[in-house]
This record gives structure tokens, sequence and C-alpha cells, in this order.
């Protein structure tokens, strides 16, 4: 199988339309549709099937994206081992959780592409750190920005960068903020504006509530982290998010902190891959730029 049907099929794969498919890659329709014959044929299995209109992937299919994936990545690795000095291109595929793409990822990003113009980066969204060491495991990913607490594992490489404060935050005329020190059980009553299920912060402040049996039974769920940020300026509810995400906000006096008596393990923001990924040198660079700007974070901080 060549390598162009392969990256046929996964533009194919990922938009389950040979017209949409076509118009990506610059092929005329008729040609998709012979690759994907031709590959269907090398497999002896079919890739795709209709239903009706419908355009989905057989389970042969889903099977065969993942080793797509890996041999699309393959080739684009060992064309860069051999390329000598060439001028360095190919692909990063990160995972991230909104947070980490809003606002700890861009200036590192800003600095790769000056050093790596040529270097394409994707990202994926990665709606919980669970989802993350799963396509990281899978091969779906290169590296990940997770959250998490929990412990490594045999497959993945996980390197601690920064611990994240935590805040409950409210509107500026909240009545709990008269209080100078708010217990759990204060908070059972209030409404709370939560992230996805998965996500770190809110696995770690149900479990601190469920450690002192308090249930709040007002909750409302977001995907997004601006959408929660919002909904607590115009006084919705309560919202835990870490103070990277609300510091700004604060320092505005678009929402205030509540003191809270914070019971949560810390969390830090981490940089994790598959042990047995190959560093290429434009990975190994990203790596060694989020180190040296996740230190230089510290530093800051350690001076305030």
């Amino acid at each position: 199988m060549e390598n162009k049907q392969l990256i046929t099929f996964k533009v194919a794969a990922e938009t389950l339309n040979f017209t949409q498919t076509a118009k990506i890659l610059n092929f005329a329709q008729s040609s998709i549709t012979a690759q994907m014959k031709s590959l269907e044929a090398e497999l002896g299995t079919p890739l795709f099937e209709r239903l009706g209109k419908r355009l989905i992937l057989t389970e042969a299919g889903r099977k065969f994206q993942l080793y797509a994936d890996k041999m699309i990545k393959l080739n684009e690795e060992a064309k860069m081992a051999v390329g000598g000095d060439k001028e360095l291109s190919g692909t990063i595929i990160i995972g991230a959780q909104e947070s980490q793409c809003t606002y700890r990822l861009p200036p590192i990003l800003m600095e790769f592409k000056k050093q790596y113009p040529n270097v394409k980066v994707i990202f994926k969204p990665a709606h919980s750190d669970e989802m993350a060491r799963r396509e990281l495991q899978e091969g779906l990913l290169d590296i990940a920005f997770i959250m998490d607490t929990s412990k490594p594992g045999d497959t993945l490489r996980i390197e601690y960068l920064i611990e994240e404060k935590i805040k409950m935050v409210v509107s500026p005329d909240h009545l709990l903020l008269a209080k100078s020190e708010i217990s759990p059980k204060e908070l059972e009553k209030e409404t709370f504006l939560l992230t996805e299920s998965g996500c770190s912060y809110r696995t770690l402040l149900e479990d601190s509530f469920r450690s002192v049996e308090v249930y709040p039974k007002n909750k409302f769920e977001f995907g997004s982290i601006e959408a929660i940020k919002q909904c607590v300026i115009a006084g919705l509810g309560i919202a835990v998010l870490p103070e990277m995400a609300v510091e700004e906000d604060i320092r505005l006096g678009k929402m205030k902190e509540l003191a809270w008596v914070n019971t949560l393990s810390p969390v830090f923001t981490q940089i994790a891959w598959h042990k047995d990924k190959w560093m290429t040198p434009p990975l190994q660079a990203l790596i060694e730029l989020t180190h040296e700007t996740f230190k230089a974070k510290k530093a800051g901080i350690d001076e305030v």
C-alpha cells in the first residue's frame, strides 16, 4: 500500500465524505474512490459502507484507522531521520484540555513556530486526562498536557511542570463573600458550575465533598471554561477553576475568590508522552522549550 492511499484513507475516515476528501486533498473524486477500492482489495475487506446517504467506517475500517495513522507518522519520522541537515518538517499532534490550550500553551507554541516554521502542529481537544492518556497509549497523540494526579503507569512518561492553585470563584455580590471562612457543609445548597465529567479538578472537588458526606444537588455542567466564567460573572453560581483561568478576572474585579476550606490534593500541569515514542528533533525541542517556559514561569511566581 502506498503512503498516498494511507493519507487519503485517513482524511476520508475523518470526514466520512469522499467529495470533501477530494477537495481537501485536491484530487478528483474518482481518484478517491479508486484509491479506496484498491486499498480495500489489498486488505481483502471493505473499509467503508453506505447506509442510505451516509458513509461510515466498517469495523475493519475503524481498526485500520489506528494503523494508518501510525504508518503515516512512521513514514514522516523515517524521512526526518535520514533528512540530515535539511529544514525539518512533519507533524506534531498535541492533546490538551481547554485551560491548557488557552492559558499555558500559546507562548510555547509561538516560540516553537519561530524555530520550526515548517512543522505542522495539530491540537486534539482532550475532554479529560483519562482520554488524553488513552490516546497517547494508542499512538493518536505525540504529547499531551494533563493535570491528573494518578501514577504514570508502564507505558507513559510523565514530567511535572508546575503546581496549579485551585480557586473557588463567585460573582462580586455573592452573599458568601461576607464570611471569613467557608466549610464544605455551607456549600451544599449552592449552585455549582462544573466542567465536564472526568476533568481533574472537578473530580478532586467531588471526591473532597464525598469524603465529608457533602453532596451539592444544584449542578450545571459545561463543555467550556469560558462559558463557566461568564455564568459566574452573571451570578448563576460557584465555580472551582485553576488560578490560571481566573486570575485576570479576579484582578479586574469581575469575580471574587471565596475563602473556602480547600482540602483538595495538589494539581500539577504535566507533559506526557509514550515511553516508546521516537523523539524527532522538533518533538524533543518542543518538550525542552516547554520545560524552559515553565521554569521561567515558576521563577516569576517565586519572586512575587
